[in-house]
């Protein structure tokens, strides 16, 4: 849908771009990737301080989506990227932004927006774990659910060279002369769909985006990109290269077995229970539809003596944030969460995802419909080409529907949930 507030962007021309979609998926080993070529980071002819960190980081090959966008990316073209969850596209824009940045005290060069602080906080310690050898260069976070007073002294005492946030936190620091974006070379959108398809946020976003200079990078990221939603993205950039797998059914994750169980509402405890016993898992995200069933949920498993942590958009940002950080570090095993976790957030160690509630059709006012809710959230698992596991919950004749769409759409066989299932199938060795 057209938004009025369009009008206002500076619309850069729309000279005929080529569509390049990203080759199929090759099968990639644990730990590392393999690419369509067998090439290593060195070929990006990245600053040796970015290449001895991809190295500490246990990165080896690049996955198509790197081989795709970084060679591209480190020379500044703007690009718009949808891949698939787990392939690696927050360090194409980390990389390619460390690579150009020169830091200038007192100006920030690099803003990257995201639609949730958990995948706020985790891109800041990517950019963290990127620069460990470029020492001179500071990032910080900001985000609600913290008080903006300590944004403006962090910003004043510190100012960082790369600032990661949410939009409705920079335009106030913004509004408020407290974040200057005039010296900005590089402006970055992850999970630019979630930003773009609700229009109070688009609108935040065209504001922040008023303030900087014409002349910058702008590199935009999906796992799911509308068709509808590509003009908008299109407006932000100065002749994009634009990397698309076009084809719904190469979205489907490889390595990553999925299936259903048909129940009623009543018999879901028991069965997540029994499911729980009887598979080998390293870490489990569990999806439920409602803030109120996340907790109870919790509470039901951590009385079964399940190690169990929930997170949720009702509890304050510190929570979450302890929370995320707890599972993360392997504190806990399973984690029940509403679909505030289900995009972008990398957990290397998930290899089960189980909703317990399946994606409804609508969330809020935004567009996003129900089958691409499910691809983001079972990519929680099998990430990065290693195995998982996804098992849905079927209740009602409209989860059977919505089902179906998944089905259809992406081509993939859901099948129902056997008796028995081969360890090796989900578990790498």
């Amino acid at each position: 849908m057209a938004d009025a507030a369009d009008d206002d962007l500076v619309d850069y021309d729309d000279d005929d771009v080529v569509d390049q979609t990203a080759a199929d998926d090759k099968d990639a080993k644990k730990g590392h990737y393999v690419g369509i070529h067998a090439s290593g980071f060195r070929d990006f002819i990245l600053k040796p301080e970015c290449l001895r960190a991809v190295v500490d980081c246990g990165f080896e090959h690049p996955s198509e989506v790197q081989h795709e966008c970084i060679p591209q990316a480190v020379l500044g073209m703007d690009i718009i990227c949808q891949a698939k969850s787990g392939m690696g596209k927050t360090a194409v824009f980390v990389l390619a932004t460390l690579h150009q940045l020169e830091p200038v005290d007192g100006e920030v060069s690099v803003l990257v927006l995201c639609h949730t602080r958990e995948l706020a906080f985790q891109i800041k310690n990517e950019y963290a774990r990127f620069s460990k050898y470029l020492p001179s260069v500071k990032v910080d976070v900001f985000y609600g659910g913290v008080p903006i007073s300590a944004n403006k002294k962090a910003l004043k005492e510190a100012t960082p060279h790369i600032v990661v946030g949410t939009p409705g936190r920079l335009k106030a620091l913004i509004g408020s002369k407290d974040l200057n974006l005039s010296k900005l070379k590089h402006f970055v959108m992850d999970e630019c769909d979630r930003l773009l398809e609700a229009l109070d946020m688009r609108r935040d976003i065209q504001e922040i985006f008023r303030t900087t200079p014409h002349q910058k990078q702008v590199m935009m990221f999906s796992a799911t990109l509308a068709k509808e939603i590509r003009p908008v993205c299109k407006k932000f950039c100065q002749d994009p290269m634009e990397i698309y797998v076009d084809d719904d059914t190469k979205l489907t994750l490889h390595g990553l077995q999925q299936y259903y169980v048909k129940l009623q509402e009543a018999e879901k405890n028991r069965k997540l229970n029994d499911l729980l016993d009887a598979l080998d898992f390293n870490q489990v995200v569990i999806f439920v539809s409602k803030v109120a069933r996340a907790t109870e949920l919790d509470r039901l498993l951590t009385e079964c003596n399940f190690p169990s942590v929930c997170i949720h958009s009702g509890m304050g940002q510190e929570e979450r944030i302890s929370r995320y950080k707890d599972f993360k570090d392997f504190k806990k095993r399973i984690l029940v969460s509403t679909d505030l976790f289900g995009r972008g957030i990398d957990i290397e160690r998930v290899n089960i995802v189980v909703n317990y509630d399946f994606p409804e059709v609508k969330e809020g006012n935004a567009p996003t419909v129900a089958s691409d809710q499910y691809l983001h959230r079972v990519g929680r698992a099998g990430r990065f080409g290693t195995k998982g596991l996804a098992i849905s919950f079927i209740s009602s004749k409209e989860d059977a529907d919505i089902l179906a769409q998944v089905q259809s759409r992406f081509e993939v066989d859901v099948s129902e949930l056997p008796d028995q299932i081969d360890i090796s199938s989900y578990m790498n060795s």
